[in-house]
């Protein structure tokens, strides 16, 4: 994977982008950052990343990742707040996926917070 693109979308090589983030060398300077860093996290099958960047008042016990799920591609509709000197922001995204040949979508608007200075995912705001 390291001399492929990064899943996120965003033009840079999958090593040089969410892969740094994936293998702690680096953290997510905004919320959108870290929303493109989980969405390749799912894409490469990495649920450590997951849960390390899961707000510990609502990580789950365990992720597994669906087997037969190929994540396609990220679309981000809107980010608010998120930024380096924020402590809190959202990002409404649609992730591309295929599963069984038929094509889909999952649409969330996704909000995270800072813990322990690092961003991390809270949950998804309601509908």
């Amino acid at each position: 994977m390291a001399k492929r693109p990064c899943p996120c979308g965003l033009p840079a090589l999958y090593a040089e982008c969410c892969g740094k983030l994936h293998r702690g060398q680096a953290r997510a300077v905004t919320a959108e950052q870290l929303m493109r860093s989980r969405y390749s996290a799912f894409a490469v099958g990495d649920s450590a990343y997951l849960l390390r960047s899961w707000h510990s008042s609502t990580r789950p016990g365990r992720v597994d990742i669906e087997r037969g799920l190929r994540w396609d591609r990220l679309e981000i509709v809107a980010a608010t707040a998120g930024s380096a000197i924020h402590t809190e922001g959202t990002v409404e995204f649609r992730a591309h996926f295929t599963q069984a040949g038929a094509a889909g979508y999952s649409h969330e608007v996704s909000r995270f917070v800072r813990e322990g200075g690092a961003w991390v995912y809270l949950d998804a705001a309601p509908s």
